[in-house]
């Protein structure tokens, strides 16, 4: 049990699946896992660990943005043994090709700042996703037919931008697309020696205007979690 995690040892799986938000947890918990059972509600962050053919599996809550993620991450690393961090989440598209209901596998993560910044002071560190991680999830997706790209993202600090002119460079430079927690995750796993991967789905798009009403998001989601979870236990 941590501050923020309530669950004793032994509740928490080496592999986590990671949302922002807590009833996505509660969600894909009950639609994914066998006998999933609730480890965790404090501050109503909610977490629960289940199997998924076999395998144990945790898929814990982390809140908005990079801050509160790494709170979360820390806890599950340092006190609990995690080895594998995927987060799952929603992301708004930033390139032409890039379709709502599409799914994004984080190679980079692109960030003003993290709340690792203070460690690295003048560096600007490239966080990445493990490699095998990735490629699992690659061939998931395919062996899916899950339209899917792969490439870098941008991890931003807010979410009511005002700095448009930052947007406009990342779509200049390739950044497929944009969400609020994947920077401070890979910087984490390189710090601490885990894997760590982000696999999203497009919710929004930037250049477009469109967007998934919130009735359809989780049904849209079940692919970015089969994948992730595929990905996690690949030989």
């Amino acid at each position: 049990m941590t501050i923020h995690i309530g669950a004793e040892k032994g509740e928490i799986a080496e592999t986590v699946l990671m949302p922002g938000d807590p009833y996505r947890a509660k969600w894909a918990a009950e639609n994914f896992l066998e006998m999933p059972r609730l480890v965790n509600e404090t501050r109503g962050m909610l977490g629960y660990t289940g199997t998924w053919k076999g395998h144990p599996v945790t898929i814990q809550g982390s809140g908005m943005g990079m801050p509160s993620l790494s709170i979360y991450a820390n806890e599950l690393i340092r006190d609990f043994g995690a080895k594998t961090l995927i987060r799952i989440g929603s992301c708004g598209g930033m390139q032409d090709q890039v379709a709502i209901r599409d799914v994004i596998i984080a190679m980079t993560a692109t960030s003003l700042s993290t709340p690792s910044s203070g460690i690295f002071k003048e560096i600007n560190f490239a966080p990445c996703a493990d490699w095998s991680l990735l490629k699992s999830a690659v061939a998931a997706a395919e062996a899916k037919g899950t339209p899917t790209h792969v490439g870098g993202i941008y991890s931003s600090d807010v979410f009511y931008d005002e700095r448009p002119d930052l947007n406009e460079q990342m779509m200049r430079h390739g950044i497929l697309g944009v969400e609020m927690e994947a920077a401070e995750l890979y910087n984490l796993a390189a710090r601490h020696n885990v894997r760590a991967l982000a696999v999203l789905t497009v919710s929004d798009h930037l250049k477009t205007g469109e967007a998934l009403p919130s009735d359809q998001r989780e049904k849209s989601f079940g692919d970015m979690v089969e994948i992730a979870l595929e990905a996690a236990f690949s030989e």
